[in-house]
């Protein structure tokens, strides 16, 4: 069967589906078999990890220092294969995932999940970072060259060239939910949050009954302003004069976007900690401790330590993108002759992302007390169960409005950062556009990595038309609905990608044992 004809029957189902059931036959991969267990999509990712962690001697601690070293262009080879050098093909893959997650994925998962969930962002990063320098490791090996002379690699194809023809429906699966993964997970969400968040600076100035901050009802439960209608037109604007250009392009603008962004981040972050490094220790103890022992008013709200562990995983396959085969597109077009050497450059991504970058933003909520403005805080300090239904509904705790997303992350930047500036919010405002539209654009190579695989190259060109349509869209739309869709999506991708890995692992054993051989080692190194 072509590609193209799976593709449309792969897309046809997963409408038929989502008519007949909706999408909570979706939202349930975060939650099969049952919200009282362990969630097999959690299992499936540890599991994994851990599995090739063990199997490949842990190379995030044996060679981290070689992917750090291969970054910094010791190895770089203008005349190899492929298109970008390794860090253009590094801080392209960090544009898509240092992006929102960093922000407002990590103060949703203390929102829901509370603290705890910090600690499962860096047990998914760990053992995500042996995924990563798997799944990319593959895609080198596994990519094609198109009919422009570009590279064309993912899980798609390490499945179809990997695995055989014979699997050629479980690529074709992960490429379907790539492309709708793209739309919601990479771009809608991103266009959402930097809506939402400009729309809270605007309203605080010019209040909700201004006609630019005015909210007309489109149906009932869903209002748009005309604030929020340009800010969806600016940012698909925006991401259209970069995209249609094309991956040289996107590697262009990411390789200046991607530091520059999270220096300014990271500083303002590192402020904030030292102004507060008395809050430091007791921050750690309360993480550990509520990663483990929750409080028992948490115990009915999905299960206590599985809340927090479904939270903080969840967060952090969104947050460094580890097992679930979207960075691997990315760096498929590194300038390489050696699968392994690029594998190990895409360690470095979840070290940045998380272990680095959210762990700040979590630590900055944490410390400076913002945290106890969220769902968890309200359910664990409240024993009356109406009293906890009461402030839910209203919004208010403590005469202070319960925050989610990126104005929780705000708040904690404004009350950090209180001491030298008013203004400490307006830095993660700049963070959130920065980091929101280089995810997207990067988001939207993947995209239009897996239309090429499914329907060929003239493909590309109106999905990425259609990229820029959901840009708008996300600017206009709900928190809950972007993000319940983009978390299934996410989860649907992942399972091919895990499996391929998995399938594979021997190869990937073999290839990795040869590189780092004493006597194939000191050969490469020019």
């Amino acid at each position: 069967m072509k590609r193209s004809t799976a593709g449309f029957i792969a897309f046809g189902v997963i409408l038929f589906v989502l008519y007949v059931f909706g999408v909570e036959f979706f939202e349930a991969v975060w939650s099969f078999p049952s919200r009282r267990a362990i969630p097999l999509m959690v299992l499936a990712l540890i599991g994994t990890g851990v599995f090739i962690s063990i199997k490949l001697n842990f190379p995030q601690i044996r060679h981290f220092w070689h992917g750090v070293k291969v970054t910094m262009g010791i190895y770089d080879n203008p005349e190899d294969e492929g298109d970008l050098n390794h860090f253009r093909a590094l801080t392209t893959a960090l544009s898509a995932t240092v992006g929102i997650g960093n922000i407002a994925g990590v103060a949703t998962a203390l929102y829901y999940g509370g603290p705890g969930a910090l600690f499962w962002m860096w047990i998914t990063a760990f053992f995500g970072t042996t995924l990563k320098f798997a799944e990319c490791t593959l895609a080198v090996k596994y990519r094609e060259i198109d009919e422009y002379g570009f590279t064309a690699g993912g899980p798609m194809y390490t499945i179809e060239h990997g695995l055989g023809i014979r699997w050629r429906w479980l690529a074709v699966s992960f490429a379907a939910f790539a492309i709708i993964c793209s739309f919601a997970t990479g771009n809608a969400i991103q266009s959402f949050t930097v809506s939402d968040q400009i729309y809270s600076e605007v309203s605080q100035v010019l209040g909700n009954t201004h006609f630019l901050t005015t909210k007309h009802e489109i149906w009932s439960g869903f209002g748009v302003s005309p604030l929020q209608i340009i800010n969806g037109l600016l940012m698909a604007t925006i991401v259209a004069l970069v995209i249609i250009g094309g991956i040289k392009r996107i590697g262009h603008v990411t390789g200046y976007l991607a530091p520059f962004m999270a220096i300014i981040y990271v500083t303002a972050a590192c402020l904030i900690l030292l102004a507060n490094s008395s809050e430091i220790p007791e921050s750690i103890a309360m993480i550990f401790r509520l990663a483990f022992n929750p409080p028992a008013q948490m115990a009915g709200v999905g299960g206590g330590i599985l809340l927090t562990m479904l939270w903080g995983i969840k967060r952090g396959l969104y947050s460094n993108e580890a097992g679930q085969g979207s960075a691997a597109i990315a760096h498929s077009t590194a300038k390489t002759k050696y699968p392994v050497r690029e594998g190990a450059v895409a360690m470095l991504g979840p070290f940045i992302d998380t272990i680095l970058i959210c762990s700040l933003t979590g630590f900055v909520i944490i410390t400076t007390g913002a945290w106890k403005l969220t769902e968890y805080y309200v359910r664990m300090t409240e024993t009356d169960p109406l009293r906890v239904k009461e402030i839910l509904s209203t919004g208010m705790y403590q005469g202070h409005q319960l925050l989610n997303s990126s104005l929780l992350t705000s708040y904690a930047f404004k009350q950090g950062l209180g001491w030298l500036t008013d203004y400490g919010d307006k830095i993660v405002t700049l963070s959130v556009l920065l980091f929101a539209v280089s995810t997207a654009i990067s988001w939207s190579f993947y995209g239009d990595r897996s239309a090429e695989y499914l329907f060929g190259v003239k493909a590309i060109i109106p999905y990425r038309w259609i990229y820029v349509l959901f840009v708008f869209i996300g600017g206009i739309a709900s928190l809950e609905a972007v993000w319940a869709f983009g978390d299934a999506a996410l989860g649907f991708m992942t399972v091919p990608n895990l499996i391929s890995i998995i399938l594979l692992s021997t190869v990937l054993k073999k290839m990795t044992t040869k590189y780092f051989s004493r006597e194939y080692l000191p050969s490469i190194r020019k």
